[in-house]
């Protein structure tokens, strides 16, 4: 390892190391004098787990291209790189298998990515018979048609099953099975469109691969009743779209669910679809998850984006023109299966200002929709500009208060929420009328709590932060803020109540004894207030009848509170 005017940090270095299937037996730093600068030679003494020394014939050339690539960032560093010894796989195609596990893991095919992995790492010989069946079935450059390649596979598949035999784990043996299955109902990926083992496009910093799965064909992926999944995967992101039919629309989430957003996003679209059903488009959904955020807001934000950006290329990759009225698949992209041009987008939870980057993305391609691909954008419909849905349901709210004898537009009410000022319908919603009195609310950041709000007051101060590029409760001005109030951490292992917000939330001088904000987020909703107005994403109350499960929302099965509980 060459190193210009900086030093290595071995502890940062040496998990590379382990990664791709070496034990370290020393490490010898040599100084070189430079006439402008320094370096540093580092010289290891490696051998495999066998305990057997390497030579650089020996799959040398694999091996510092994958410590490259993983000290890099452009390809995870975990023990599925040991394959590139083991197997003789190049990083990149060890990715494959990677991007499938994730896909594995996130539909329920798997239990856990970290026994798949020791599976295949166990049998190397397995792990390269499926990637020969991926790359005989895409393989641009390969002379056979679809049919010989459909005939290959089919020996292929036998070879696979029969090696299947030496597996002694009956675990181990189904997800090496459900990995098969995966690879025969891919349909399309972008893996040689941008140079297969030699990657020669990036997004968000590093390689990406997307796989489009026939749903119908594999009765893992038919309870899902969705006709296609769109995968993209890369050591920075993982994202997935699903299709009702060949004609659907749909908005693309940006997911705070990384261990299952698949599960979230299939919600989602089974509600889509039913909401499209009046229209023409069926519908779908899409959501990504960025794998490494920092930790400073702006930063986040500009990481999300470029990560949404790679969801985008990694569908349009794979995703049919139409040039001249005529259908065309993209180049170095084999199909199996029809026509396919349609794909339109919208803005979804987190995405909302991102429509224009989508549509920049079409033009880029020379997609046939060019900016009508992406919904919502500066050429197009805002959802929170125009506030469509805030406005609908505040009618309702409305009608509501009236058949109970109160005018909310000129007498002032209570009001609990979730969800804060940057959103489309809390947003919205709570500029609706300027007698609100919004005494708490909460998102998945912060709680904010005002015990005895002055409405013109308040109402000026939530118009600021409506206003405001990705607002949060924390940017509330204090001083706006009636005696008692309070902006509290979500996460908060301890939280100290003020009497105002103690009496108003109506906790117990008991129950303010043990508050966290889980806790705390549960007064919230339990308040004893006129409105709960539900402006932000998750389901936080439910039937006595039901459970936590059935909700289908893990992320708050600690603060749902049962329907009798609202006050």
């Amino acid at each position: 390892m060459y190193l210009l005017g900086r030093r290595l940090i071995l502890s940062d270095f040496m998990p590379i190391l382990e990664d791709v299937g070496l034990r370290v037996i020393a490490a010898n730093p040599y100084e070189v004098k430079l006439p402008k600068d320094s370096g540093t030679i580092y010289i290891f003494a490696v051998q495999d787990h066998e305990e057997h020394q390497l030579t650089v014939d020996s799959r040398g050339e694999l091996l510092s291209e994958t410590i490259l690539a993983s000290r890099s960032g452009d390809v995870a560093s975990d023990s599925l790189n040991a394959l590139v010894l083991s197997a003789g796989l190049h990083w990149r195609e060890v990715d494959v298998l990677r991007g499938y596990l994730g896909y594995a893991f996130q539909i329920g095919a798997i239990p856990s990515r970290i026994s798949i992995r020791a599976a295949l790492i166990q049998y190397p010989g397995i792990a390269r018979e499926l990637f020969e069946l991926f790359a005989i079935k895409f393989d641009p450059d390969s002379s056979a048609t679809k049919k010989e390649r459909l005939a290959e596979i089919a020996q292929r598949r036998k070879a696979f099953f029969r090696s299947l035999r030496r597996v002694s784990a009956l675990a181990d043996d189904r997800a090496l099975r459900r990995l098969e299955e995966l690879i025969n109902v891919t349909v399309r990926t972008n893996f040689y469109l941008h140079g297969g083992s030699e990657p020669t496009y990036r997004s968000g910093g590093v390689p990406y691969i997307s796989f489009k799965f026939s749903c119908r064909s594999m009765e893992f992926l038919q309870r899902s009743r969705m006709l296609y999944e769109v995968w993209v995967h890369s050591a920075r992101m993982e994202g997935v779209h699903l299709r009702g039919a060949s004609v659907a629309r749909g908005g693309i989430r940006w997911s705070d669910r990384p261990d299952d957003y698949r599960t979230e996003i299939l919600g989602l679209v089974k509600t889509q679809m039913v909401k499209n059903a009046v229209i023409v488009p069926a519908g779908s959904k899409g959501g990504f998850v960025p794998l490494l955020l920092p930790g400073e807001s702006e930063a986040r934000f500009e990481e999300g984006k470029k990560q949404y950006e790679t969801l985008i290329r990694g569908l349009l990759d794979i995703t049919d023109n139409l040039v001249e009225g005529k259908v065309q698949t993209p180049d170095r992209v084999v199909a199996f299966d029809g026509a396919d041009p349609y794909l339109v987008v919208a803005a979804d939870k987190g995405t909302a200002k991102f429509s224009d980057v989508a549509n920049m993305i079409s033009t880029e391609y020379g997609f046939w929709l060019n900016d009508a691909f992406a919904s919502g954008g500066s050429n197009g419909y805002d959802h929170k500009a125009v506030g469509i849905t805030a406005r609908g349901a505040w009618e309702c709210v409305r009608r509501h208060f009236r058949e109970m004898g109160k005018d909310i537009d000129s007498e002032p009410f209570t009001t609990v929420g979730i969800g804060d000022m940057s959103g489309d319908v809390f947003g919205n919603g709570m500029l609706m009328s300027e007698q609100t009195q919004l005494i708490a609310a909460f998102d998945h950041r912060h709680i904010f709590i005002d015990p005895d709000p002055d409405p013109s007051t308040s109402y000026a101060e939530r118009k600021r932060l409506f206003g405001m590029e990705r607002s949060s409760w924390e940017d509330y001005d204090r001083k706006h803020l009636s005696k008692g109030g309070m902006v509290i951490s979500r996460g908060a292992k301890e939280v100290d109540l003020s009497p105002e917000a103690q009496e108003v939330l109506g906790i117990s001088d008991e129950d303010s004894e043990s508050l966290n904000g889980e806790s705390l987020v549960q007064a919230v909703l339990k308040a004893p207030v006129e409105l709960l107005w539900n402006g932000g994403i998750g389901t936080f109350v439910k039937a006595t009848s039901e459970t936590d499960a059935d909700a289908g929302d893990p992320p708050n099965d600690l603060v749902r509170v049962n329907a009798p509980d609202l006050r």
